[in-house]
């Protein structure tokens, strides 16, 4: 598994994960101080800033998860991947494609979200 893989899996995992406290610890892992996170509908601040933005965007999908869809692409020091959110054994009920841009460090620095797929489309 590459560096970029562990990153992005942390990243969703944080995305999953439902004890603020741990959630908290995730995001400290996949983001540095200062790192910026923005999408269509949100956006945070370092990693305590995102990771309350994560625990705010769980409370509107209880019983769902979040997964990747393929693989990343990579250059220089940014990444694309792709996502879905479902309910264990339904259709996705929204997904997306995110771009992050890393530091020297490999964390990410930002990531910009992009809605592929919204509830209600």
């Amino acid at each position: 598994m590459s560096e970029h893989d562990r990153l992005i899996d942390t990243y969703i995992a944080c995305w999953n994960e439902a004890d603020a406290a741990r959630r908290a610890g995730l995001a400290a892992e996949a983001f540095v101080e200062g790192a910026t996170y923005t999408d269509p509908l949100m956006e945070g601040r370092g990693p305590d800033g995102i990771a309350a933005m994560i625990g705010a965007a769980r409370a509107h999908f209880p019983g769902h998860r979040f997964s990747r869809r393929g693989g990343v692409d990579a250059h220089h020091n940014l990444l694309r991947f792709a996502w879905e959110l479902a309910a264990e054994g339904q259709a996705p009920v929204a997904a997306g494609t995110d771009v992050a841009e890393l530091t020297a460090d490999g964390r990410f620095a930002r990531v910009i979200g992009f809605i592929d797929l919204a509830p209600g489309a």
